[in-house]
């Protein structure tokens, strides 16, 4: 899920200069948002600051927030992370990354062969047996990136025909959708009611739908209004569902202008108590800061955000 590389591989320049949160956010991909409430949480990171007054972040502190974002995307907890210590991290990603190879292409293997198959039925099969073993929050922020990746990689390299690129976005659909609804009875009041979509130019939704079985978990109800809205519209929906939050999705694909000023534009159209946040793979949301728009660059990060802008409590996922 994360191309930044990794702690011990040289990738920070070899720098042992303590990083700015600004710094911290770009280098380990973790918003400042997580950072400052596993600070206030947890106790960590414990910045010192610099003559200025800005938080200042150690070299070594720098690293352990890596881990733990690698690690809690495989399903880890904050908490346990912190308690086992750094050794035992590089330890925990260590052997993750060597059974990583393992894995893969046998789970490669099996999804593709049975879209070239065209065996629509065991598609959603094998996608319910991944969805069961790993619970709906590891698959949505873990299994179903890793499996996006091997899809795209392979409709690329000219394994799979678009047809069955469409079965397995359609057969995602069809495991996640009841997955999510499953979730109504637990439901919280006190949670955010949260509108999803995405602009006129954005076809794709399995973005989405990803964010909103996170919503779910965390107890807020959704409204899924699905792929390209006017921008006016998004509005006009927000007001007439009394959403608190209108979520947006962005591939690597959209144009960095029409997302920039689509932003600029809805956000002047909502009320200042309508949150926006913006996620995806769009490099643009991480470049530029907007006024009152919040980028999320990790669906793992949903529950902590939550809890900074709607003061709801995270539920262990």
């Amino acid at each position: 899920m994360d191309s930044r590389p990794v702690p011990g591989s040289g990738g920070d320049g070899g720098s042992n200069a303590p990083r700015s949160i600004a710094e911290v956010e770009r280098d380990t991909g973790l918003p400042r948002a997580t950072v400052r409430m596993w600070e206030r949480r947890y106790g960590f990171p414990a910045p010192a600051r610099d003559a200025r007054g800005e938080r200042s972040y150690p070299a070594e502190q720098v690293e352990q927030l890596r881990l733990m974002r690698q690690l809690v995307g495989q399903g880890h907890r904050p908490a346990r992370l912190l308690a086992a210590g750094l050794e035992d991290m590089r330890r925990l990603y260590a052997q993750s990354r060597e059974a990583a190879p393992a894995r893969r292409p046998r789970a490669a293997a099996a999804l593709l062969r049975l879209l070239r198959a065209h065996e629509a039925p065991a598609v959603r099969r094998e996608l319910e047996a991944v969805l069961e073993r790993s619970g709906l929050a590891r698959f949505a922020t873990v299994d179903v990136p890793a499996m996006n990746l091997l899809v795209g990689e392979a409709w690329q390299a000219g394994e799979l025909e678009i047809h069955e690129e469409h079965l397995y976005s359609d057969s995602l659909y069809e495991v996640l959708r009841p997955a999510i609804a499953r979730l109504e009875s637990t439901l919280r009041p006190e949670a955010p009611r949260v509108l999803l979509t995405t602009f006129p130019q954005e076809p794709h939704g399995l973005g989405l739908l990803m964010a909103q079985a996170i919503f779910a978990l965390q107890g807020c109800e959704s409204v899924q209004l699905g792929v390209r809205m006017p921008v006016a519209q998004i509005a006009a929906a927000a007001r007439a569902y009394r959403t608190d939050l209108v979520a947006l999705s962005f591939s690597r694909s959209a144009h960095p202008t029409q997302v920039l000023r689509g932003l600029e534009e809805l956000r002047g159209m909502l009320p200042v108590g309508i949150r926006i946040w913006a996620g995806g793979s769009c490099p643009a949301l991480y470049k530029r800061a907007i006024a009152g728009v919040r980028a999320v660059a990790d669906l793992v990060s949903i529950p902590d955000l939550l809890a900074e802008d709607f003061a709801l409590p995270p539920r262990p996922m």
